[in-house]
């Protein structure tokens, strides 16, 4: 991941860099400004301090002098300079370049804390809801039950156990996404990937649905190659997202779940068959606690649950989207194929 980052930082100066000398030799040969040129050179500066490191930005700072230098003063093509003008031109370029760099990076830091202290307080609204809701179930149902135990039927009781397990399950399940939720917001979730089935993990999935399994119906078209993944991590997230099409169907109607290969991704569809999601929606669906104000009930959630389930599958470099339908609600997830002559998986649900 490390790397991955750092070849993304590389290629955006890269980028940055040949437009920012491109428009600098355009200036040039059209207005022969040299005050001009450090100004779109500055600004690529700055361009670079913000989306990347300090220590980007300070070796950028150095290229862009070096190239102000050898292509845009006396003697061209060369890293000598002989006029006075241009030596004072380019140090204080560089002052300026290295100035704006650190402020730039105070800036970050300080958006980096408002971001912490927002999500601070998400968590801190979101936990003041979510752990209360399913606590004061729980403690309402063992109090009944200890309290009337003589006078209750079985039925009763077996009832008031369910409820009470439901509810268990609901908080374990809050509190585990929202370690997740946690971890992917400071960068801390670890992947070790393994060879997996996506059937198999799948299936585990499911069966994580205690009161539910019976209305999720599994469909895998053709071979699906293994993937390279973190099952436990996958697991999470598929859960996350068939707990939510469960949430939002009608109690009567299954959520299906197609599987299929296309190129060079293995291809998951879940579909409900809910009121769906608006257009304007679809993509904040995804975004940390927010929740549908026209779906909202008392077991809609916290609005954690696609948020971390999207954190995940971005992590294993996949996809995850509101695919619009004519009915229900349909969450297309795409995970990559990281070994192409994985052999294909011939288990069926």
């Amino acid at each position: 991941m490390l790397t991955y980052w750092r070849k993304s930082h590389f290629l955006f100066s890269f980028i940055v860099l040949a437009s920012a000398l491109s428009v600098s030799w355009l200036i040039d040969q059209v207005l022969g400004s040299t005050i001009a040129v450090l100004l779109v050179l500055q600004l690529a500066v700055v361009v670079v301090a913000l989306q990347c490191t300090s220590h980007f930005a300070y070796g950028f700072a150095v290229i862009e002098a070096m190239s102000f230098n050898f292509l845009f003063t006396t003697p061209r093509y060369s890293l000598q300079m002989f006029h006075a003008e241009d030596i004072i031109n380019l140090v204080v370029f560089i002052l300026v370049a290295l100035t704006t760099s650190q402020l730039a990076e105070h800036y970050r830091r300080q958006q980096d804390e408002l971001k912490k202290a927002k999500l601070r307080n998400s968590i801190l609204l979101s936990v003041s809801h979510d752990l209360r809701t399913p606590l004061a179930t729980i403690i309402g149902t063992l109090t009944t039950l200890n309290e009337y135990m003589p006078k209750l039927s079985e039925g009763e009781k077996s009832e008031l156990l369910n409820s009470a397990t439901a509810e268990s399950h609901r908080l374990h399940q809050y509190i585990e996404n929202l370690l997740q939720a946690t971890k992917l917001q400071h960068g801390a979730l670890k992947i070790t990937r393994n060879d997996e089935s996506i059937i198999h993990i799948i299936n585990n999935a499911v069966l994580r649905l205690p009161y539910s399994q019976e209305r999720v119906r599994v469909q895998v078209q053709g071979q699906l190659s293994r993937i390279s993944v973190s099952a436990i991590l996958i697991e999470q997230a598929l859960f996350n997202v068939l707990d939510n099409a469960l949430r939002f169907s009608p109690k009567h109607q299954s959520v299906v779940v197609t599987l299929f290969q296309e190129s060079a991704f293995i291809v998951i569809d879940i579909q409900d068959k809910g009121v769906g999601i608006k257009r304007d929606e679809a993509a904040r669906i995804f975004d940390l606690f927010y929740s549908s104000a026209t779906k909202k009930t008392a077991d809609s959630g916290s609005g954690l649950g696609l948020a971390v389930a999207k954190g995940i599958i971005t992590a294993h470099q996949g996809q995850i989207e509101s695919v619009p339908v004519s009915e229900g609600c349909l969450i297309r997830i795409r995970l990559p194929i990281d070994q192409p002559s994985s052999s294909p998986q011939g288990e069926k649900s």
